[in-house]
């Protein structure tokens, strides 16, 4: 075949290039998160402060810096930008390629190059190797962490312990105390399963333990020593507190993340699951392969910690996506000569036709809400069909082989539409980036911007701008002239607060239903 003498790297490069990159500033920064962080890195670049990262001048000391340092990075390079803010997580989702190929490679030959694959495609991967947040950080410094771990188990190369110690260092300064205690957790559950616990003892490393120390702990003494206020904010509120209670308005069921693990898993989801149950039957058999126990314990442990937890949010549950696929690559491995059941294949093909006809559709979904039964609808409706049925025919004739093409190529096709066609509505109906164009259309003028609007656009206002945007309804409005965004009809509400001064409505930006308002002196 001739994809056989493409150097597997280049690949592997060219599908994180394609997945992770391309059209990468398509729609501009989304949410609260992406353009805060953002933010707070282009602030600590303009001071060249690398220990307290700030927001709006003020320290902010909710996360670890190290999105912030790669952003700084970023921005000095390529310039403060959408793309190069979320330039981060691109690189940290292929270093979490290129180590899982690694380590496929070494420990279980002949599947490498397809798990390699199957994580680049997976939904979750794409979507946070996209999104500037701190996820996608923890979920690399983890994964290679624990990948490592398990080299040095069945290796006893103690170079692969050394490389253990330093990845959870930098998952400390990735997300926090979480990526340690996760990975002691997990050694020691995984011990218990082997019934022997030497390998707890075995694992300390004098050498690892001095690089852990070396590389993790410096910046968490220094923010200290200059922010009194960071053991409380950051540790007890940012941490104990978030994980404990609802403090930060997150509530979700319990069996959140169950649901969320598995469209992570997209497109792969139906084979990781069987996968999972198959190998779990035998995770306490002598005989079973010790790496599938391993990988199974990581899936759990993650998922059942973050369950627990009273705050919720979809980018937790990351660290679970790796060893999900790995799980699967090895379970591929063993199983290619078997036939895959004509049930699983119809469901996949289902699965196929869902995704393509979410792709197809998603423009009218983020206009109206709703899918618009119209004969673009039915269209995508006959397109998805003839994807799925594509998909079941090729898997029923080529089985295992096939599966490949049958996941991937609806992969490749539903990240290409949703860039081209939905990215544009993206852009208009949720992020912050078109608003601040139509600011500057109305009023080229640097005015100062108050929010009477949610915290997302705030934040994005801020980045966008480079600029404080205060809050309206907290009393915060400038003395001087200044711009007011407000959710339309809010003409009346902002006259009665800005009395004796003249409100003007400049325009409607419709997309986010909101108003934008020149306040005079």
């Amino acid at each position: 075949m001739n994809r056989l003498r493409i150097p597997d790297p280049i690949l592997i490069l060219a599908f994180c290039g394609f997945f992770f990159l391309w059209r990468l500033a398509a729609f501009g920064l989304i949410g609260a998160d992406e353009p805060r962080y953002a933010q707070v890195a282009r602030e600590m670049l303009a001071r060249h402060d690398w220990i307290t990262p700030t927001l709006a001048g003020t320290p902010w000391l909710e996360k670890p810096p190290l999105y912030y340092w790669q952003a700084m990075l970023a921005f000095r390079v390529f310039g403060v930008s959408d793309w190069a803010a979320r330039l981060p997580s691109v690189l940290d989702a292929t270093v979490l390629v290129f180590v899982a190929y690694w380590f496929l490679r070494r420990f279980r030959p002949g599947s490498a190059l397809d798990g390699a694959l199957m994580l680049i495609t997976s939904a979750a991967l794409v979507g946070y190797a996209r999104a500037a947040s701190m996820d996608m950080a923890l979920a690399a410094t983890f994964g290679g962490a624990m990948l490592a771990w398990f080299g040095w188990f069945e290796s006893g190369d103690r170079r692969l312990l050394i490389v253990f110690y330093l990845a959870l260092a930098l998952g400390m300064l990735a997300k926090g105390p979480v990526a340690p205690f996760l990975a002691a957790v997990l050694i020691l559950i995984f011990a218990a399963m082997q019934k022997n616990f030497r390998i707890v003892l075995k694992s300390l490393s004098i050498p690892g333990l001095a690089v852990f120390l070396i590389v993790g702990i410096p910046w968490y003494v220094l923010v200290q020593l200059r922010n009194p206020q960071f053991f409380r904010v950051f540790l007890l509120e940012h941490n104990l507190a978030r994980f404990g209670t609802n403090m930060f308005h997150h509530p979700e069921p319990f069996w959140y993340y169950l649901p969320v693990t598995l469209l992570g898993w997209i497109p792969w989801v139906l084979f990781a699951v069987v996968a999972i149950v198959l190998t779990s039957r035998k995770a306490g058999d002598r005989n079973a392969d010790s790496l599938n126990t391993f990988l199974l314990i990581w899936i759990l442990i993650i998922v059942v910690f973050f369950s627990i937890s009273k705050s919720k949010l979809p980018g937790y549950i990351l660290p679970s996506i790796a060893p999900g696929i790995l799980l699967l690559a090895n379970y591929l491995q063993e199983k290619k000569s078997t036939r895959i059941h004509v049930a699983l294949s119809v469901l996949h093909g289902v699965l196929v036709a869902a995704m393509v006809f979410a792709a197809l559709t998603l423009r009218s979904i983020l206009l109206h809400h709703r899918i618009v039964w119209d004969g673009t609808a039915i269209m995508a409706l006959a397109i998805a069909v003839a994807a799925g049925i594509a998909a079941i025919v090729l898997i029923t004739k080529a089985n295992w082989s096939g599966l490949h093409l049958a996941a991937i190529a609806p992969a490749i096709v539903v990240v290409a539409l949703t860039l081209r066609s939905g990215a544009p509505v993206l852009d208009e109906t949720l992020s912050a980036r078109a608003v601040a164009q139509e600011l500057a259309r109305l009023s080229p003028a640097e005015l100062p911007v108050v929010a009477l609007a949610p915290r997302e656009l705030e934040y994005g206002l801020q980045f966008y701008r480079n600029q404080a945007i205060t809050h309206f309804e907290l009393g915060q409005e400038p003395a001087g002239e200044h711009l007011v965004v407000a959710p339309a009809g809010a003409l009346h509400y902002i006259q009665r607060n800005a009395p004796g001064r003249q409100v003007v409505l400049l325009g409607n930006f419709t997309p986010q239903r909101l108003e934008i308002f020149y306040v005079s002196r």
